[in-house]
């Protein structure tokens, strides 16, 4: 008697998502990372999420459509999909920078700390998220990869100034209620302040303080130098009388 035929496998039904469709299905070398299903509404947070781990990882040089849709596990049409262009992803992710530079500004200060508490408290929540956020905090400013005109990002960047701008005058203010002008010579102020604390941040995350460190032995590390530095020296908030 004839040995019965063995029944041939059939293909997958299952039928193809929208981001893993034969259409905008990922090339061999873009299918390193397991296919992952995303909620539509989800899949704009996975991807910022995917791109600052990028970021984390490969720095601003890495920063590619292709590298964040790889580390998402999405189609490499998704972020285009979702952002229009690499600048539009990279200033939504500059976007989420200032929020949570805003938010760690706007926590810092104790309730009811005079001016000069608080004023400190910021300068100090200004640098430290800098020092932990080494790589966002460079995108934040990197002008020629993201757009600050861009709605989101303009948006976050003003509200992370209108915290700043709680720093202003000699009453204490509340972060959540700052000014909505500023005179000739707040201005002056804010400016030097943000200067102040800029610099200071920026000097901490090139590790280019380790040479003063060298000469005054007494500080331990950079980021103690820095915090001395915001206790101790003003921010240059006095205006000099004119003769």
């Amino acid at each position: 008697m004839p040995a019965a035929s063995r029944p041939r496998r059939s293909r997958s039904t299952e039928p193809a998502t929208a981001e893993s469709s034969p259409a905008t299905a990922a090339t061999p070398a873009e299918s390193t990372a397991p296919a992952r299903r995303y909620h539509h509404g989800a899949l704009p947070n996975a991807l910022l999420a995917a791109a600052e781990t990028v970021l984390q990882r490969d720095g601003i040089a890495g920063l590619g459509l292709r590298a964040i849709a790889r580390e998402a596990g999405v189609s490499h049409t998704a972020p285009k999909h979702h952002f229009g262009d690499t600048t539009g992803l990279l200033s939504s992710l500059a976007a989420v920078g200032f929020h949570r530079l805003a938010d760690a500004m706007r926590t810092s200060a104790p309730e009811g700390a005079d001016a000069s508490a608080r004023r400190n408290a910021i300068g100090r929540a200004y640098v430290h998220f800098a020092h932990e956020n080494p790589a966002l905090f460079g995108l934040m400013f990197r002008t020629e990869k993201i757009d600050m005109l861009h709605p989101v990002l303009a948006a976050a960047a003003a509200e992370a100034m209108r915290v700043m701008a709680s720093i202003i005058g000699g009453a204490p203010r509340l972060p959540d209620s700052p000014p909505t002008s500023l005179s000739n010579a707040e201005a002056m102020q804010m400016t030097s302040a943000w200067g102040y604390v800029h610099g200071l941040a920026v000097l901490l995350i090139d590790h280019r303080l380790r040479g003063i460190l060298k000469l005054a032995p007494g500080f331990d590390d950079p980021l103690a130098l820095v915090d001395a530095a915001l206790d101790e020296v003003r921010f240059g908030l006095e205006l000099e009388p004119r003769g």
